[in-house]
C-alpha cells in the first residue's frame, strides 16, 4: 500500500487550514490513490491565528469562521500540534526529514513602520501591538495605558477602523465578548473623548468594507463626524464608484453622515480624508500630529497642497499595513515582508524553487484582502504542490509518531487538537457566570497546562 503523502503546514490560521482542506479534497491525489497525512503546526497553543488574535472582539460574525475551520481540523487526515515554534524548536531540515512537503502559512505579524519624524516617541503605537493586546495574545504585555483624551489613528483600512472603534467604545460595551479582565480594566480607565482617523486619499479610496464602516456608527454614546470640505471625487474616483458596489456604498454612507445634524454625543469619532501625516509632534512624548492637506490628481492618487494642519492629540496609532517576519532557513523579502515565491513555490536566493517548500496566505503575497481571499490563494499553492507531488523529495522518517517523538525528545510541551478542545471547554465555562459565550485564557503556560491535563 502506498504510504501517505506527508505534508507539514506551519501556521494554523485560515491560510494554513484552508490549504489543508484543499489537499484533502484534491481530485488528482484521490484519483492517484495517494492517501494524506497532514500536520498543522503553530507556535501558539491554540489554533485559528488571525481569527482568534487579529479580529476585534466585537466582531462575532467574523469569529464565526472558527466553526468552519473547526470542521477542517476535525478531519481524520489532519493533526493539530500547537505550542511548536518553528525556528526555535525546529528548523527546516527537521521538517524535511518528516514531511514530503512543507507549506508556510505564518501570516503577517508586525506593523509596517511609519517613516516620519517623531514616530518613535512614547505614545506612538503600532496597530498590531494594540490589536494583539485587546485580543489577549499570550506573548504580548498584558497591560496597556490608553493615553490622553484625544488620539489619532493613521490608516484607511479595516484595521484602522477596528482600532478607532475600540478606542472610542465604552469598555462595558465589550463585556458580551471574550475579552479578558485586564483588557476591560485598562479600557475602562481610558479618558478618550475624541478619536481622529486620518486617510491620505479621498472617500472613494478607503480600503474598509461597508460592514466595518457602518459599525462605527452603532456604538452607544459615540458620534461619527465627517467633514464635507474634505470630500473630493476626481475622474478616477467616479469611475471606481461605478465599477464597485463596495466603494459606492462607502461613499454614500460617508456622504449621509456628512450632512446629518450633530447628535451631541459624549464621545466623537472623526474621519478625516485627504490628510497625510508628516510629523508626530512632541519632545518627550506625543503631543500632536501634523498633517498636510492633500488633493486628488485625477487618477485617484493624492498630491500635497503645501497646507499643513496641527492636531492636538496625545497618542498616535499607526494602521498602515502589516509585515511578515523572517523565517529560519528561508529567503526573505524584507521590503515586502514576504517569502519570495512563484505561485506559492518558495524561491531560493537564485530564484530557483526550493523543492518541497511552499508558502500561502499573507507570508506569500502580503497583507491584502479579507480572510476569504486566502482560499483562492491556497488553491494556487496547493495546485502547484499537487502538480509537483510525484517529484517531491521523500521524507526519510515520515511516520507521524516519529515527529511527535522528536518533540518529546526536545522537551517541547506541544498541544493537540484534543488539548485545544479542553481549552475551548474551559473558556466556555469561564463565560457561563457572566452570560458570555466564552472568556479567553490569557497566559500561554495556563493554556498549555489545560491542554495537556487529561480528564
Amino acid at each position: 500500500m502506498t504510504r501517505p503523502l506527508r505534508v507539514g503546514i506551519v501556521g494554523s490560521g485560515p491560510a494554513g487550514i484552508y490549504a489543508a482542506d484543499l489537499l484533502t479534497k484534491d481530485e488528482t491525489l484521490a484519483a492517484s490513490g495517494t492517501p494524506l497525512s497532514i500536520d498543522i503546526l503553530d507556535k501558539l497553543p491554540a489554533p485559528y491565528g488571525l481569527v482568534r488574535y487579529g479580529v476585534a472582539p466585537d466582531h462575532p460574525r467574523i469569529k464565526q469562521i472558527q466553526g468552519a475551520l473547526h470542521k477542517i481540523l476535525d478531519k481524520p487526515e489532519v493533526r493539530f500540534l500547537g505550542n511548536v515554534n518553528y525556528g526555535v524548536d525546529l528548523k527546516l531540515d527537521d521538517l524535511r526529514r518528516h514531511y514530503d512537503a512543507v507549506i508556510f502559512a505564518t501570516g503577517s505579524d508586525r506593523d509596517r513602520p511609519l517613516d516620519i519624524p517623531g514616530a518613535d516617541l512614547p505614545g506612538c503605537h503600532g496597530a498590531a501591538d494594540f490589536v494583539f493586546w485587546y485580543d489577549s495574545h499570550p506573548d504580548v504585555p498584558h497591560n496597556w495605558h490608553v493615553d490622553g483624551t484625544s488620539v489619532a489613528v493613521i490608516g484607511a483600512g479595516n484595521v484602522a477602523v477596528d482600532v478607532a472603534r475600540i478606542l472610542a467604545k465604552h469598555a462595558d460595551d465589550l463585556l458580551t465578548t471574550d475579552i479578558t479582565d485586564n483588557v476591560h480594566r485598562d479600557l475602562l480607565n481610558k479618558q478618550i473623548t475624541d478619536v481622529h482617523v486620518f486617510a491620505r486619499r479621498g472617500i472613494a479610496q478607503g480600503k474598509f468594507t461597508p460592514m466595518e464602516l457602518r459599525e462605527l456608527d452603532k456604538q452607544p454614546g459615540v458620534e461619527v463626524i465627517v467633514y464635507p470640505e474634505e470630500f473630493d471625487l476626481d475622474e478616477a474616483s467616479l469611475a471606481a464608484i461605478e465599477d464597485s458596489n463596495q466603494i459606492k456604498t462607502n461613499v454614500k454612507v460617508l456622504q449621509n453622515w456628512a450632512i446629518r445634524d450633530p447628535r451631541g454625543a459624549e464621545r466623537r469619532l472623526h474621519l478625516h480624508f485627504l490628510h497625510r501625516p508628516v510629523e508626530v509632534l512632541g519632545t518627550e512624548r506625543v503631543t500632536g500630529l501634523r498633517t498636510e492637506v492633500m488633493e486628488l490628481d485625477g487618477t485617484g492618487n493624492a498630491r500635497g497642497t503645501g497646507e499643513f494642519v496641527d492636531h492636538d492629540v496625545q497618542a498616535v496609532y499607526r494602521a498602515i499595513g502589516y509585515l511578515g517576519s523572517p523565517l529560519a532557513d528561508l529567503p526573505f523579502d524584507a521590503e515586502r515582508g514576504v517569502v519570495p515565491n512563484d505561485g506559492g513555490r518558495v524561491l531560493d536566493i537564485e530564484d530557483t524553487p526550493m523543492r518541497g517548500v511552499y508558502a500561502t496566505g499573507w507570508i506569500k503575497r502580503g497583507p491584502v484582502g479579507l480572510i476569504g481571499h486566502t482560499k483562492g490563494d491556497a488553491l494556487e499553492t496547493v495546485g502547484n504542490l499537487v502538480a509537483d507531488h510525484e517529484a517531491l523529495p521523500r521524507a526519510t522518517d515520515p511516520a507521524p509518531e516519529s515527529f511527535t517523538r522528536l518533540l518529546h525528545e526536545r522537551g517541547v510541551p506541544f498541544t493537540t487538537w484534543e488539548g485545544w478542545k479542553r481549552i475551548e471547554a474551559h473558556e466556555e465555562s469561564l463565560g457561563v457566570p457572566h452570560g458570555r459565550k466564552r472568556v479567553k485564557v490569557l497566559a500561554r503556560d495556563e493554556m498549555t497546562q489545560i491542554a495537556r491535563t487529561e480528564g
